[in-house]
């Protein structure tokens, strides 16, 4: 089957989400459930003061570094670029959490989601459903806004959400990866989600194409979001005139990425076309841009994926191992889903539905920072990580393809 197509979700009460699939598998089928547009507090709309309802218990992972973690909120406009689904938007426009190792005791709560982007999330995935927004918009982060940044250069990492998902879905690896020592810009990609809110509080919807295919189909928004990561980098590490405050600190020659499902996709042309970008993951996402016949120029990739039933194989995937030309590891996650690389199953268990999987949805995260982390502190800080040779007696989920 080819382009976007409906799949079934985990749990009963949840509708099937447009996903993009390889020809053979569903390795990039949408997560089950849940992710929401990361905000910073005292913002116009965003939540600042909302309580998670108590029969709700939803708690993000601590990250695991020693570093305390700050975030910002960025507002990008490239007057370069129509926006490539909505022309008469005008100027192609960006939201992006800005994650950094931060001096402890500063900044304020940073809330998971404004309230609008809550609502849109669970009026599309349990349409009828009498969860109050606040169990979304309430829901405080490891984060805090406006945090003093520490002293130091740091590599930076961008991240790249899955199709229809708002970024937060990849707020605990954002807030890990940062207290490791890293800059993490963590991007919506405006009308390919649910909800992307913008300072003004206005939310923009995913109506032009989460529904129906792009011309061009996956592979068109694949390349797409690789145009919006390296406007990204552009912006930040521009030499005169940085978007970012705090742009002193991101180590311009250290620049990798990962992403989730179509996010993890888009790291390939990402790769291929910007020379900056020196190493990428891709989590559970298949390719519909192919890794070219003649590799990625050296740089180091990483796939990390569910199980899938049969014996199966994504053919994108065998592909793109055939073809890459650099260090290279293809991991699989045993008792994983689409969602288990990501906080959506967390969020799926924390509003009262069952896990869809085998694996503890906090077992899921624990690992994907623990590979993810490895993977860059290996290609971008040069530090050995013997945990990616091998097998491991302490990750027995974790298999290698050789």
């Amino acid at each position: 089957m080819n382009g976007i197509h409906r799949t079934a979700a985990a749990a009963a009460l949840l509708l099937a989400l447009p996903l993009s699939v390889a020809a053979s598998t569903p390795a990039s089928a949408t997560s089950p459930l849940l992710a929401v547009s990361a905000t910073s507090a005292g913002s116009a709309g965003f939540a600042d003061s909302a309580t998670v309802p108590a029969a709700f218990h939803i708690e993000l992972p601590r990250p695991t570094g020693p570093n305390a973690v700050g975030r910002q909120i960025l507002h990008l406009v490239d007057q370069d670029r129509p926006d490539p689904w909505v022309p008469s938007a005008g100027p192609r426009q960006l939201m992006v959490s800005m994650y950094y190792p931060a001096v402890a005791g500063t900044g304020g709560p940073a809330p998971y989601t404004t309230p609008q982007a809550a609502r849109l999330i669970l009026d599309r995935f349990l349409p009828g459903n009498t969860i109050p927004t606040e169990a979304l918009a309430g829901l405080r982060t490891w984060s805090r806004s406006d945090a003093l940044p520490r002293h130091g250069r740091f590599p930076l990492v961008l991240l790249s959400p899955g199709f229809i998902m708002p970024r937060t879905e990849l707020t605990s690896l954002a807030e890990d990866l940062a207290s490791r020592g890293y800059v993490v810009a963590l991007v919506d990609h405006t009308y390919e989600n649910t909800g992307t809110t913008f300072p003004d509080g206005q939310t923009l919807t995913c109506a032009a194409i989460c529904d129906a295919p792009p011309p061009g189909g996956p592979a068109v928004v694949e390349a797409s979001r690789a145009k919006d990561l390296s406007f990204v980098v552009d912006q930040l590490t521009d030499r005169s005139r940085p978007a970012w405050r705090y742009a002193h600190m991101i180590d311009a020659h250290r620049i990798g990425i990962a992403g989730h499902s179509m996010g993890g996709a888009a790291a390939v042309p990402a790769l291929a076309t910007d020379d900056r970008i020196r190493a990428g993951v891709d989590l559970d996402g298949t390719m519909h841009y192919p890794v070219p016949a003649g590799g990625l120029g050296g740089k180091p990739y990483m796939m990390i994926g569910h199980p899938l039933p049969d014996g199966q194989v994504d053919t994108s995937w065998t592909g793109a191992w055939a073809n890459l030309d650099g260090w290279k590891r293809w991991l699989t996650v045993a008792g994983s889903d689409h969602g288990t690389f990501t906080d959506d199953n967390l969020l799926l268990v924390g509003l009262g539905h069952p896990n869809p999987t085998t694996i503890t949805p906090e077992r899921g995260i624990d690992l994907t920072r623990e590979y993810v982390a490895a993977f860059f502190d290996l290609q971008l800080k040069d530090i050995p990580q013997p945990i990616l040779d091998g097998p491991t007696a302490a990750n027995p989920e974790v298999s290698f393809h050789q």
